[in-house]
């Protein structure tokens, strides 16, 4: 039997070095975010927006241009599923 991700860790890699990571609980809602803000802005000096649902009352803004990876990895809860 298949296991199925708690959330997905993106991680931003950034041109300065630096690494950003953001979870998103679907990969449906990183794609979603991906293909309707990031995609179309990439090449824009202009700041958009990147969902942090987790942590409350922070936010973070980024320049797409800037960002030249990206890496996705599912994460999955503690071994409690393999009892169920």
């Amino acid at each position: 039997m298949a296991r199925t991700p708690n959330e997905y860790a993106v991680y931003l890699l950034l041109e300065s070095g630096h690494r950003e990571e953001v979870r998103f609980p679907t990969i449906q809602e990183f794609q979603k975010w991906y293909s309707s803000e990031l995609v179309p802005k990439s090449a824009s000096n202009d700041f958009i927006s990147v969902p942090i649902k987790n942590i409350q009352g922070e936010y973070m803004v980024i320049r797409p241009s800037r960002i030249v990876a990206i890496r996705v990895e599912p994460v999955f809860s503690s071994s409690v599923e393999r009892f169920n």
